[in-house]
């Protein structure tokens, strides 16, 4: 019996389940990069350079370990431009009858691969840490799905920074120590970057010439496209940047887009890096005394806690997630997601570094372009879609629990107990963004006003149905009935004076 093995682009692990079930001396893996991957939403450029490099080292690496590999090129004259109609085309040619998959990371994909005119057997991505059985379990009679909860038992089965079944330091969450503004120095040189190779040029070559009008620059590219350069991203981060990377964790700087962030998220989410041997180095270094606990803590509990947590909420939710609109936005995505023109700094610098990088850390995401997008009532399906294409990192299982259900609560609280929304002080708190924009902080009305501001208390007052009566937001509605009726009318006014132009593709 010939069989087909089908290895994904965020599938690049050796110890794939799809591959471990397989016969290297007579099946044969399937690997394809095809146009409806790479236009299902715009991709970023560099994500998909990433993606395309990696595959076809992982490839040549395959083969050297003695496996019959079959890969397409998106620019081969014989490509059927999806995955299923490459799987279909390989079996015509090496007459299989069934195909080895591991399960994919979007529900779409999933649906192609079982509804393929083929025998599929999908078998459970076993790189993560809990099963979806483990997690259906977990969440099973709860009444709300914490993630700080499932993130305990997280640590209790891999045994990452306990003590018998005591947290290390006698705390199981250190994020109290972990919030501190941005740094008036940063004494990191930033993630480990590296030259392009023929392969990883032969590729960017491609990609300019077919997706060089996407968002995003694609030069100059510095990820790693093999495993071997992502252990080294990995040790660099281990040994320079995370003694400080709880602290500033939360921080944002006008002109530094890393501070001491790993920017590794892409390497692990194709598969480059296996999350647990990403934990166990972090604790590791606590252990030697190289690291302080809040922040060992603070980086394992973004992985085993949160990585694992929003997939586990994606499938067990099911293929509509993603759709939700539980606050019934529907404004179109502003221009300025997409570098247009602004005077707010904070969204200019977040974007301007979206568009060089493919990457911003999580405050950017969700305090930022998160923040004013929901504050701004923008389509959460549109936001959802923004998300998935300029990130590398960004997959449909990681994403859109972060997206639809962190950022935007438009899955109706299934994630967040409260809606992620603040006015500019937060910002200004974390950032020096503000020191440097068209607008002031400090006023609350009236010319050069902060749209944060403004739209902060506009929120609040056209969802207060919804959340007058969550315990979390009482004080925030107190304080709105506490200012005088003609400040609130100028506050909404202006507020809506400022959707309107904004609504109106004017600059804002």
């Amino acid at each position: 019996m010939i069989r087909l093995v089908l290895v994904l682009g965020d599938q690049l692990s050796e110890g794939l389940s799809a591959l471990g079930a397989a016969d290297r001396d007579s099946d044969t893996v399937v690997m394809a990069e095809v146009a409806d991957e790479t236009s299902y939403v715009r991709h970023h450029p560099k994500k998909i350079a990433l993606i395309f490099a990696a595959m076809r080292k992982f490839a040549s690496a395959l083969r050297e370990a003695g496996w019959q590999v079959a890969y397409t090129e998106l620019d081969d004259t014989d490509n059927a431009g999806s995955i299923v109609g490459e799987l279909l085309r390989r079996a015509e040619q090496t007459g299989a009858d069934e195909v080895l998959a591991t399960e994919p990371g979007e529900w779409r994909l999933i649906t192609a691969l079982k509804h393929a005119p083929l025998k599929v057997r999908i078998l459970q991505d076993d790189r993560f840490i809990a099963t979806h059985q483990e997690f259906e379990a977990w969440a099973e009679g709860r009444k709300q799905l914490r993630m700080e909860y499932f993130y305990r038992d997280m640590r209790g089965k891999t045994g990452l920074l306990m003590e018998g079944d005591k947290p290390a330091g006698g705390k199981w969450n250190y994020d109290h120590d972990n919030r501190k503004p941005a740094p008036d120095e940063v004494d990191f040189g930033g993630p480990m970057q590296f030259t392009p190779d023929a392969v990883t040029e032969e590729v960017l070559d491609l990609v300019e010439a077919r997706f060089g009008n996407h968002f995003g620059a694609l030069r100059p590219f510095h990820f790693a496209t093999t495993r071997g350069e992502a252990r080294r991203a990995l040790t660099r981060f281990i040994k320079h940047a995370l003694p400080k990377f709880g602290d500033f964790q939360d921080a944002m700087l006008n002109d530094n887009r890393f501070l001491y962030h790993a920017v590794i998220s892409p390497y692990m989410n194709i598969g480059l890096l296996d999350p647990l041997e990403v934990c166990e180095a972090a604790a590791e270094a606590w252990a030697a005394g190289d690291v302080p606990i809040n922040a060992a803590e603070g980086f394992i509990r973004q992985i085993i806690g949160w990585r694992e947590y929003v997939r586990g909420i994606y499938f067990l939710e099911g293929p509509d997630y993603a759709a939700r609109n539980g606050l019934g936005h529907d404004r179109a995505l502003p221009p300025l997601y997409w570098g247009g023109e602004t005077g707010m700094n904070c969204l200019s610098k977040a974007v301007e570094q979206t568009r060089a990088e493919a990457y911003a850390h999580h405050i950017q995401r969700l305090m930022v372009t998160g923040n004013f997008g929901l504050l701004a009532g923008v389509s959460p399906t549109e936001l959802h879609e923004w998300y998935l294409a300029v990130y590398a990192d960004a997959f449909e299982w990681v994403e859109a629990p972060n997206t639809v259900g962190m950022s935007q609560f438009a899955d109706g609280g299934v994630i967040a107990s409260k809606p992620y929304v603040s006015s500019g002080a937060y910002i200004n708190r974390m950032s020096d963004y503000c020191k440097h924009c068209s607008y002031s902080v400090s006023k609350k009305t009236g010319a050069g006003a902060c749209p944060f501001n403004l739209l902060y208390w506009h929120f609040l007052d056209r969802h207060r149905d919804r959340f007058e009566g969550n315990p979390r937001m009482g004080n925030m509605y107190r304080t709105w009935d506490r200012m005088d009726a003609e400040r609130r009318e100028t506050v909404l006014r202006e507020a809506d004076d400022f959707l309107k132009r904004l609504e109106a593709g004017e600059t804002v």
